[in-house]
């Protein structure tokens, strides 16, 4: 089907409403799935239009059923092996009992626990596209079949995932802009190479002491360092300048 990519944008909360909608209509057209999408998994606030509808119920067509209220259940961004997949993977995947399936392998993935998984993921069965957006916020959309006997969407995600990327990439991306408080970020904060080094080497758990002895300098120096990125992120300890680090990439897992 055709449809412009603008059309899931928007730049009020008026524009909320619309396009969602068009999602829910693009989506029905294209492979007849449900909608479930949230903007970041690690709050329990659903998401709203302008008014302060929900979009889950209003738009999407969730029910207050049990199997339908996954919106109003803030353990499953816990316990869910969805949204949990979501955090270590950027691309759309499917998934069901038997596992995930991604574009690239993914060996965290496959050490996920599956076990029960339609009762903890309320759906047999799902394509999910998780958002990656600034700061570590982390949404995602799942699209789940009507009929619960399908458990195999390998076929609709062979040829629609990487649309579904593209279309909630762009629907919860403007959401965010629009709809929530920007984080408390410093903008233009520029570390230095001595103080993201002193930082990284703080994040896997090392001491002054021993940050000082691997990178040869005193531990006052180190400390100085520290401080320093403190000051720039408008850090109050030394918890929240790692945690801000990490938020704006200058601290990662591969560093």
């Amino acid at each position: 089907m055709k449809f412009d990519i603008d059309e899931l944008r928007f730049l009020s909360p008026q524009g909320v409403r619309g396009a969602a909608e068009r999602l829910r209509d693009i989506v029905h057209e294209m492979l007849g799935f449900r909608v479930a999408v949230c903007h970041n998994i690690a709050v329990s606030q659903p998401m709203v239009d302008a008014d302060g509808d929900v979009l889950a119920t209003g738009v999407f067509g969730w029910t207050n059923d049990e199997n339908d209220r996954w919106w109003r259940v803030p353990r499953l961004a816990l316990d869910s092996p969805l949204p949990t997949a979501c955090r270590y993977e950027s691309e759309p995947f499917w998934c069901n009992a038997e596992g995930f399936r991604s574009p690239l392998p993914n060996s965290m993935l496959d050490a996920l626990d599956l076990s029960n998984f339609e009762r903890r993921g309320l759906t047999p069965a799902a394509i999910v596209v998780p958002v990656h957006l600034p700061f570590g916020q982390i949404g995602a959309a799942s699209f789940v079949p009507w009929d619960r006997s399908h458990v195999d969407v390998s076929e609709e995600f062979e040829k629609h995932g990487d649309m579904l990327g593209l279309m909630t990439r762009t629907f919860v991306a403007s959401y965010t802009r629009v709809m929530c408080r920007q984080e408390r970020v410093p903008v233009g904060a520029m570390l230095s190479k001595r103080e993201v080094e002193c930082l990284r080497w703080a994040a896997v758990g090392k001491t002054d002491f021993e940050i000082s002895m691997i990178m040869l300098r005193s531990r006052a120096t180190v400390r100085f360092h520290i401080h320093n990125a403190s000051v720039k992120l408008s850090a109050v300890n030394r918890s929240q300048t790692l945690f801000k680090a990490t938020q704006l990439g200058y601290i990662g897992l591969n560093a």
